[in-house]
């Protein structure tokens, strides 16, 4: 069973830099075909000061962090027994080409089902520009297996 004394942990702030050629590729990879997120004329007339990113892309910045692979180093948790449960998002802001987004997360609960053969981690990130503003809460649940 996973110790619930790790419900409180947090993470070191860790900052990502957010590439313009990167976010051109993520709405390429998904199909994105609204031209704000892949050329900077366009996204200026829809009102954005360069290209935004596309929904889910900070879930891909965060994974440039080491918190999730910290929190289940300190739990002890192999990372073989891992599955991704859920993951959501409150956005705030738009992030944009250009943005240093520095994210840091805290596992905020523990617990299992089926008699402990599931064991749920949720942790709670905040994402925040290089100007300190919050841009994005993101919530994710990972299971692991037992």
């Amino acid at each position: 069973m996973i110790d619930k004394k790790h419900i409180g942990r947090k993470t070191t702030p860790q900052t990502v830099d957010v590439e313009k050629g990167r976010l051109k590729f993520f709405a390429k990879a998904i199909g994105e075909t609204n031209p704000i997120y892949s050329d900077e004329e366009a996204a200026r007339a829809a009102g954005y000061k360069t290209i935004p990113a596309p929904p889910t892309f900070a879930f891909c910045l965060e994974m440039e962090t080491n918190s999730l692979w910290d929190n289940i180093a300190a739990m002890g948790v192999p990372v073989g027994k891992i599955l991704h449960g859920s993951q959501s998002f409150t956005y705030h802001a738009p992030i944009h080409a250009g943005d240093q987004i520095t994210f840091e997360t805290t596992v905020s609960d523990i617990y299992d089902k089926k008699g402990g053969a599931l064991e749920f981690i949720v942790e709670d990130t905040t994402a925040k520009n290089q100007d300190g503003a919050l841009v994005c809460e993101l919530q994710r649940v990972i299971v692991a297996r037992n």
